[in-house]
């Protein structure tokens, strides 16, 4: 969440700031003021009384010691403990309606993010490797199909629409990108491999801030107190919530495999046929937690990590930096890396690497003490490293040969076992 006090100092930047994504959430702003005027008005006051009923209690300490009537000031003493428990409670409602305020109030675009409405305003940074010269490419459902590499109306049958089940080789083939992946950022990258829960506590989607926002979104549990993990961000980034590390332990660098879940699937339409937009996808997630000094440098790094997945797998894609319109709830900055699927004729996203620098460590109080010992917040990076399914699409998409079978990408032939991916 945003730092109360950089509203309270610069209410003008910020709303300037919040006006550029376009969504309207500057006009909070006041709300939150106001509130939190209140909130100072009412502490002041409270101060003001405790001060008060300590130095009564003094003197009629005093008295005492005296032999001298003191029931005129104990009265007093008991009117102000009235006050105190019911200014106690006004102060703690304020505190939660301003804490309610700002956890619906996005991050601030970076100064150096294109200010645009939409996706129509990202910008192509950069790209590698160039499409693959195919005539009349089958699109990745055709191919599943005829190569029994996934099975849609049977998964359909176990749990409904958009969700996938992979057979045979495409089974096979979802786990050796998997496992590349993880190998490929623990090897050479230096992340740190974490296994974790798949389900996780509510203040932990808080943290990250896919709640309160993104609540109907969410497959929750437990009168949603636990949900099913959307993405492995939310276990890695949490995984020092409520924390203060030293400025050596810094940058952690972690890495996981989940399944992901989300209720949302998408308009209808083509972008929703076959295995591109699903309930449940499988993701290698890549987090750092970095000081603030270093974090954009470590995104820099962070989205040079996900592209080398890419370039092994010599897939052509493009780097996209997006939009302050089109910027993550909590991002500060996005690169959306983008690979080319020769059946959609299109460009698919596989990943988004972001900063958050402070937003997410506020909600879930990580900080670190720095070279002077001061406390201070972490900054936050997340990126997927790659995403799937739409990774196997695009694969299969762009190594399709004229005979209907897929050759597997020369890196992940270790993994895979085979060379092709042949007819039954």
């Amino acid at each position: 969440m945003l730092d109360i006090r950089l509203i309270r100092e610069k209410p003008d930047f910020v709303r300037e700031r919040l006006a550029t994504r376009g969504g309207g959430d500057e006009v909070k702003i006041d709300e939150v003021l106001r509130v939190d005027a209140e909130w100072r008005k009412a502490e002041t006051e409270l101060q003001q009384l405790q001060s008060e009923r300590n130095r009564l209690s003094k003197e009629i300490g005093g008295k005492k010691s005296r032999d001298q009537a003191t029931e005129d000031l104990e009265a007093s003493v008991r009117k102000i403990g009235g006050q105190i428990v019911d200014l106690n409670a006004r102060t703690n409602l304020l505190d939660g309606e301003e804490r309610d305020l700002l956890l619906e109030i996005p991050n601030l675009p970076h100064q150096s993010v294109p200010i645009g409405k939409d996706p129509s305003a990202n910008r192509v940074v950069r790209s590698w490797g160039k499409k693959p010269q195919l005539t009349k490419p089958a699109d990745h459902v055709a191919l599943g199909a005829k190569l029994k590499l996934f099975d849609l109306e049977r998964a359909a049958k176990l749990s409904g629409s958009d969700f996938i089940c992979f057979t045979g080789a495409g089974a096979k083939l979802e786990r050796a990108l998997i496992n590349f992946m993880v190998d490929l950022h623990t090897r050479e990258h230096g992340y740190t491999e974490i296994s974790p829960p798949f389900l996780v506590r509510r203040d932990c989607m808080i943290g990250t801030s896919q709640l309160p926002k993104f609540e109907p979104d969410m497959y929750g549990l437990d009168q949603n107190q636990l949900f099913l993990a959307p993405t492995a961000e939310v276990q890695l980034t949490n995984l020092h919530h409520d924390e203060i590390l030293r400025v050596t332990d810094l940058p952690r660098k972690f890495v996981a495999y989940t399944p992901c879940f989300r209720r949302e699937a998408g308009a209808a339409g083509r972008e929703t046929r076959g295995i591109i937009r699903v309930h449940q996808f499988d993701k290698v997630e890549l987090v750092k937690i970095t000081t603030p000094e270093t974090s954009y440098e470590e995104l820099e790094s962070l989205t040079i990590d996900a592209e080398r997945v890419l370039q092994l797998l010599a897939l052509h894609y493009r780097v996209v930096e997006l939009c302050t319109g089109d910027l993550g709830f909590g991002s500060a900055k996005t690169f959306d890396l983008e690979v080319w699927s020769p059946g959609q004729d299109a460009y698919l996203e596989v990943s988004s690497c972001s900063n958050f620098e402070d937003f997410q460590t506020r909600r879930m109080q990580l900080r670190f003490k720095d070279r002077d010992g001061k406390n201070r917040f972490c900054h936050t990076l997340n990126g997927s490293g790659l995403a799937l399914p739409r990774l196997f699409a695009a694969l299969i998409e762009n190594y399709q040969q004229p005979d209907g079978s897929v050759r597997v990408p020369e890196k992940l032939q270790p993994y895979f076992g085979a060379e092709t991916i042949n007819h039954e």
